[in-house]
């Protein structure tokens, strides 16, 4: 039985020299216990030491992945498959063992035996590898160890996408803190002059229009040239002399003037911290902010946990990012499952029409799976990607709505249909000549009782005359079924009446029984009195 032992050092191949020992004890350790056991157990048959320490990197690399690298097999063939070695190998991991048998046809083994063999090669590693001291054999674990970590992080301050998730969040919750202030603002500031808020809408330019004029008596006196145009500046001072609003004191307006000082501030700090996520964004994601926007495809990133979690996901995934409350609704109650989530913010797909938005948010989904993919895993990364997307889908969506306008073309009809008109004539368009009035041509509509006297005659004349005379048989027939109709008719009268004297018999027995309970009751009551 051959060991493979893998190490930082290089690859080794111990013999065991007594297999039936392994197999008969349950503990491996008892024989293991001391470094001449373990010498007397296992002879080191090859050993291959690694050259540098990217030779040892990509080793570990593919032994942490599960599959055989280039030194791992060139050091099988020379050592076992050369040697026409038939003895079976244990490997620390079976995905390895079953990768060598494939490759190389060794037979190798795995099992709990083999974890416990591995365990005592490493606690005597340094009595049982000759010619490497135990100083040098720790440098190379830690240097391999920091390269393997730098390998597997890929570390660089320029990709740092932490700092866009925690921007982004924080510029979200500016916003509702800003639009909570400025409310309050003028609410507050309302009581003293109301009109001023149908004149400015804008919060921002309320606040600091607050900050310069104070109290509303001095509107008239103060300049508003630097933040309003001359015609909305003569409204808000004639509103002002006008104003239905309450009086309010110094320090009231005084605590006014602090909030929209805050206002302000929390403003200018928010379009800091834009521009600063702005910068982050075209440094980290250049291609996704160039398909969907910087503040989409920030709050993407911060949804996903990650760029490279972004990049991770598909098409149809990051689609409806940002709807999954909606989707599993809609799976849960069986109705249509939403068809954007946050990529609906984005330009291109608010461009779209109404009946596009579906198709639109589709194509953009695509492509930006494809831009985030570039920017989290490209070395060198170039917007050729985003730019060559983008114009794509602006392309399709031009033929999207050329396409409807077509239809919509093809559906109208050609000739245009004009209105009647009575003084022209129909077949040659030429002007009619006028015509007085004919009352000969009127329709009169006769009385009912005129019509009836007109048409009586006519009946008897002309029944006389087509009418055939109808023999005795049929004369009979008609007799005989005229009696039996009537008899039908007096059948369901009968049984109607005798119906309806059941069911007052029924009510009249329903009364009595009533009214003798209702005698008990009372007569009960009588003696319950008495006594």
């Amino acid at each position: 039985m051959l060991v493979l032992f893998e190490t930082s050092a290089g690859y080794g191949l111990f013999q065991v020299n007594d297999e039936g020992a392994l197999k008969k004890t349950d503990d491996l350790s008892k024989l293991f216990a001391t470094s001449q056991d373990a010498k007397k157990r296992l002879t080191l048959r090859a050993f291959q030491k690694f050259d540098n320490t990217t030779e040892a990197l990509s080793a570990a690399t593919a032994l942490v992945e599960g599959k055989m690298g280039k030194e791992l097999k060139s050091f099988l063939k020379s050592a076992v498959v050369k040697k026409k070695l038939n003895d079976t190998l244990v490997v620390a991991e079976a995905k390895l063992g079953g990768e060598i048998k494939e490759k190389l046809g060794i037979q190798c083994l795995h099992d709990k035996m083999a974890d416990e063999l591995m365990r005592c090669l490493r606690q005597h590693r340094d009595t049982l590898l000759d010619g490497i001291n135990e100083g040098d054999m720790n440098s190379m674990v830690l240097g391999l160890a920091h390269s393997l970590s730098r390998y597997k992080i890929k570390f660089s301050p320029d990709k740092v996408d932490v700092m866009i998730v925690q921007a982004i969040s924080l510029l979200d919750d500016l916003d509702k803190e800003l639009n909570t202030y400025a409310m309050r603002v003028k609410e507050w500031y309302g009581w003293h002059f109301p009109e001023m808020v149908k004149i400015i809408s804008d919060n921002i330019l309320y606040a600091k229009l607050v900050q310069l004029m104070g109290m509303r008596s001095k509107a008239a006196e103060t300049n508003f040239s630097t933040l309003l145009p001359e015609e909305l500046e003569a409204t808000l001072k004639d509103a002002a002399q006008l104003s239905m609003g309450t009086e309010i004191s110094e320090e009231d307006l005084l605590n006014i003037r602090s909030l929209c000082n805050q206002v302000v501030e929390i403003h200018e700090y928010r379009e800091q911290l834009y521009e600063y996520l702005r910068n982050r964004m075209q440094a980290i994601a250049p291609n996704l902010s160039i398909m969907v926007g910087e503040l989409v495809g920030a709050r993407l990133i911060a949804h996903a946990g990650s760029l490279l979690s972004l990049a991770k996901y598909p098409a149809s995934t990051v689609q409806i990012l940002g709807a999954e409350k909606a989707l599993f609704r809609a799976l849960k109650t069986k109705h249509e499952t939403p068809k954007y989530g946050l990529i609906y913010h984005a330009s291109l797909v608010g461009q779209a029409t109404p009946k596009n938005k579906g198709k639109v948010s589709r194509m953009v989904a695509a492509k930006t799976a494809l831009a985030t993919r570039v920017d989290a895993l490209a070395e060198q990364v170039s917007t050729d990607v985003g730019t060559s997307g983008r114009a794509k889908i602006e392309a399709r969506m031009h033929a999207l709505e050329g396409t409807q306008a077509h239809s919509q073309a093809s559906k109208a009809p050609n000739k245009k249909i004009e209105k009647y008109d009575s003084t022209r004539s129909v077949t040659t368009g030429q002007v009619r000549a006028p015509t007085g009035y004919n009352p000969a041509s009127d329709v009169k509509s006769e009385k009912k009782a005129d019509k009836r006297k007109r048409e009586e005659p006519e009946k008897k004349t002309n029944g006389d005359a087509a009418t055939p005379k109808k023999g005795k048989k049929e004369t009979k027939e008609e007799e005989e079924e005229t009696p039996s109709k009537d008899k039908k008719k007096d059948k369901k009268k009968d049984k109607k009446a005798e119906k309806r004297k059941r069911e007052e018999q029924e009510e009249k027995k329903d009364k009595k029984k009533a009214d003798k309970k209702s005698d008990k009751k009372d007569k009960k009551k009588k003696r319950k009195i008495d006594a």
